[in-house]
């Protein structure tokens, strides 16, 4: 398995993680677990921002990838 995969597995599972706390925030009543699911989800952007920031990075300068 290739870095850039991994990489990409990382990106999807994130995503889907965000997702999930997004729906989360959304179907509950509760203030306090929504703040929490909505700090949640604002870590996975984060998470999601340099995941994807090494992705473009690797991409761009491992010459394998320029084939």
């Amino acid at each position: 398995m290739t870095v850039k995969s991994d990489l990409q597995k990382a990106i999807a599972s994130s995503e889907s993680s965000r997702g999930t706390y997004s729906l989360m925030a959304e179907s509950t009543e509760d203030p306090q677990a929504k703040q929490m699911y909505n700090i949640m989800k604002a870590d996975m952007d984060r998470h999601l921002q340099y995941l994807n920031d090494r992705l473009n990075y690797i991409t761009q300068n491992n010459t394998l990838n320029q084939q």
